[in-house]
């Protein structure tokens, strides 16, 4: 299997909740119609990335000094909105350049949002992963729980819209809790999308959420829309996250069995203690193809179970579009295939305007 596919953004990031593209997705070019692996997105004659975990110290110590971000406005639905930090793409590229690797060697800055088996489209933020957001807006007092751990894990993550609202909201319903703890593991085929946006997100979110709190960061906002990211910063998250208790898992690489393993062993990841963990999979725009979607299945089916053997509550919410035209993947087929495995499936959101997309929740009986 092989091809470049171009999803409705034309090589561009959404820049606000309606400013995301309706037109449908365009493939641009042919895809061999071959039986999947057991890995996600197999390409015949080249290896995958290996399932591997990244150590949030050294990857501290490999950002760059200053980076430039822009917020983007979600509104909930009328209601209220939120904000959420994002690193600009053109400050990846300059970075890239900076670093003399270039930024056209990095294909996720290209004119592919999707390039099968090299990189999966984690640079840019996807309509999906906004319909996410809105879902969690709906349930987030869960984090208000200090009974109860919460463990997200986002798989395909790239800019980690839902795993980032969570944790920005998580700041301030627990603030009070001295003794709450939260997991967040961040997963993404692309060793350099966690390095370059996603880490660099979770900085961003902390940092604006604590300015007023540390002078430190007051200092580190010199410029609009830059944040330094001087080694007293970097301490100072690294400082927070601890004291809070609030563990951020990096790991990058196809799904398969070892990358299941690996995400189960983590110790780093289970840092609440008995039995009233809950873990909430998430997942935008992940089944895009029938490859994608069969891997990305089966691995959500594989932690459930883990976490149900274990006697924790365990759930997935998934958020795609009804049909990737001219790809095969769709939302109905992940429903029917998680069904046919013996899930209750939800329906908790739709959107028929433009291209149409959903969110449901599936769990284990």
């Amino acid at each position: 299997m092989s091809g470049n596919f171009s999803f409705s953004f034309s090589g561009d990031d959404i820049e606000d909740e309606g400013g995301s593209s309706s037109a449908a997705p365009i493939v641009s070019t042919s895809v061999s119609p071959q039986a999947a692996a057991a890995s996600a997105f197999p390409v015949p004659g080249k290896p995958l990335l290996p399932a591997t975990s990244h150590d949030l110290h050294q990857m501290l110590a490999q950002l760059p000094s200053k980076i430039a971000y822009g917020i983007l406005d979600i509104d909930l639905d009328g209601s209220r909105k939120t904000q959420l930090p994002r690193r600009e793409l053109w400050d990846v590229r300059v970075q890239l350049m900076a670093e003399d690797e270039g930024a056209d060697s990095e294909p996720g800055l290209g004119n592919h949002d999707v390039k099968t088996g090299v990189y999966e489209g984690g640079f840019k933020s996807w309509e999906s992963s906004v319909d996410l957001v809105k879902v969690l807006s709906l349930s987030k007092d869960f984090l208000t729980n200090t009974d109860v751990t919460p463990r997200i894990i986002e798989l395909g993550c790239g800019t980690a819209l839902p795993s980032l609202a969570l944790f920005q909201w998580s700041l301030t319903l627990r603030a009070n809790d001295k003794d709450s703890t939260l997991s967040i593991v961040l997963a993404d085929y692309n060793p350099t999308v966690l390095q370059l946006v996603t880490l660099p997100n979770f900085i961003l979110c902390w940092a604006l959420n604590q300015r007023a709190e540390l002078p430190v960061l007051e200092d580190a906002f010199s410029s609009e829309g830059e944040l330094d990211l001087t080694p007293e910063v970097l301490k100072a998250f690294e400082e927070f996250l601890v004291a809070r208790q609030i563990s951020l898992s990096f790991f990058s690489g196809a799904w398969s069995p070892e990358f299941i393993d690996l995400i189960s062993s983590n110790k780093t990841s289970k840092i609440g203690k008995g039995s009233n963990q809950q873990t909430i999979i998430l997942g935008a725009e992940t089944i895009y193809s029938p490859f994608a979607l069969a891997s990305f299945t089966q691995t959500i089916f594989s932690l459930m179970e883990q976490e149900k053997a274990q006697g924790h509550a365990a759930e997935a919410l998934v958020g795609a579009k009804k049909l990737y035209f001219g790809v095969g993947g769709s939302l109905d087929d992940f429903v029917a295939k998680a069904r046919e495995m013996g899930a209750n499936v939800e329906e908790l959101r739709e959107e028929t305007e433009g291209v149409r997309r959903g969110v449901v929740r599936c769990s284990l009986p």
